[in-house]
């Protein structure tokens, strides 16, 4: 029997992104459907979900997972046409040589 899961992340932009709620099965697409009616990413990542899993609502996520996590939030920020605070983007770059 394979059991769906579903593990939401919240980042407000200044702390570490917390686990907000986890869920199998029935819950688990509960959770999808919030997400998906909210404008948020869904992700799938088998490993990624296994790992999350052991956290609990209201966790950090553990520093050994910023860097995808930080992917992750910039590519959904990117979807939705949102740039982090302060990000001014790259300049024009000079193609002459």
């Amino acid at each position: 029997m394979n059991n769906k899961s579903a593990i939401a992340l919240h980042y407000d932009g200044q702390q570490t992104p917390t686990v907000t709620a986890k869920g199998y099965n029935q819950l688990a697409e509960h959770i999808i459907e919030q997400v998906k009616q909210q404008g948020g990413l869904i992700h799938h990542d088998e490993a990624l979900v296994n790992y999350l899993n052991n956290l609990e609502v209201g966790d950090e996520i553990p520093e050994n997972l910023y860097r995808i996590i930080a992917e992750l939030i910039a590519f959904s920020w990117l979807l939705n046409g949102k740039t982090p605070p302060g990000w001014e983007g790259l300049s024009s770059i000079d193609e002459q040589v």
